[in-house]
């Protein structure tokens, strides 16, 4: 078991977490500071010491860090670390999966609902005073078929979700769907076992998948791989009644092909909560398709009610784990860490 672990936090502080963290830091040194911008270099005398670091992403004058030993990540995303040699320097990584899975997988549920029974033309009938009892707007979920690209955690809680609500599972993924160990998840969520989905897919089977879906919702992460996941090719695939849901990363899909796709009715809209450029710029054509709904990074983020809680409960699982020498939860492998361009 490992004593006088040395810590810096780079993250919000959770008050009621920070006495069990110095707890478990058994006599070793305890830091907080500011979260700070990529590229940021940090003072060496901060971080000669550190054995643990606690941050959204590593500094830049990381290999300066000699006495690194792992990484606690605050975001689920971990593109931000492919240009560090992490691997070389014999540092671990964790990422926050599972910390924000409950309100990105709600996210996707209030989307589809938004389009099954047009919750926005029932608004702007609101605003005109209007009574029309039209039968999309009475539609329901229940029947459909939802896709999901990435049976992650993100995934696995939109699939329960989705479960619960009546709606056939078909999954799509890199790795063979079943149990995954060592993964954190707030009690009671998601699909552990791999069981809801009917039917499973890998990637190189687009078109047995993308044809039969109502929904397709993209939880997988960016990746060289992933980058263009869907083109032309694919979404022409889609049915032209079908949705996509992106909550993921906007370069899942070739964005000259989605734009082509809603303008020329290929599919019959898309929910967008990662987009191409950050922020979007005001005349970039998305905002105006009446086929789109655009939100701004906003379906599981720093703001959510619980994400500090969890956050903080999963650092502490890690942290305990990490001094018993035990795997961490959400390690990531070499191949994620520096992936093949």
């Amino acid at each position: 078991m490992k004593d006088g672990v040395n810590i810096l936090i780079a993250v919000n502080p959770n008050p009621e977490a920070l006495g069990e963290v110095r707890q478990l830091a058994n006599g070793g040194e305890v830091n907080i500071i500011k979260p700070y911008d990529p590229g940021t270099n940090l003072p060496k005398e901060q971080i000669d010491k550190v054995e643990v670091l606690f941050a959204d992403y590593p500094p830049h004058n990381l290999q300066e860090m000699t006495s690194l030993e792992w990484i606690q990540l605050g975001s689920a995303g971990y593109e931000q670390i492919y240009d560090y040699p992490l691997t070389q320097m014999g540092i671990r990584v964790s990422n926050a999966s599972g910390v924000n899975d409950i309100p990105i997988a709600e996210w996707c549920i209030a989307m589809m609902l938004m389009f099954e029974r047009d919750i926005r033309g029932l608004l702007e009938m609101q605003k005109q005073r209007g009574w029309d009892r039209q039968a999309r707007f009475q539609s329901e979920l229940r029947g459909r078929r939802v896709g999901i690209i990435g049976y992650g955690n993100i995934g696995r809680t939109v699939a329960s979700l989705s479960h619960a609500m009546g709606l056939e599972v078909w999954a799509m993924s890199r790795q063979p769907i079943g149990p995954r160990p060592n993964r954190y998840t707030p009690l009671g969520v998601g699909d552990p076992e791999g069981t809801i989905p009917v039917r499973t897919f890998t990637l190189d089977q687009m078109s047995a998948f993308l044809p039969h879906l109502d929904y397709l919702v993209l939880t997988t992460p960016m990746t060289p791989t992933t980058n263009g996941l869907l083109g032309e090719a694919e979404l022409r695939l889609l049915k032209p009644s079908a949705v996509i849901l992106n909550p993921s990363r906007g370069r899942l899909v070739k964005e000259d092909a989605l734009l082509r796709a809603l303008r020329e009715n290929w599919i019959a809209g898309a929910a967008l909560d990662t987009h191409y450029h950050y922020p979007m710029p005001p005349d970039h054509p998305l905002w105006a398709l009446p086929n789109v709904i655009m939100t701004p990074h906003i379906s599981g983020s720093h703001g959510a009610r619980f994400y500090s809680k969890r956050l903080w409960e999963l650092f502490i699982q890690n942290l305990d784990r990490y001094k018993h020498d035990q795997p961490l939860l959400n390690e990531l492998v070499a191949g994620d860490i520096n992936p093949k361009r």
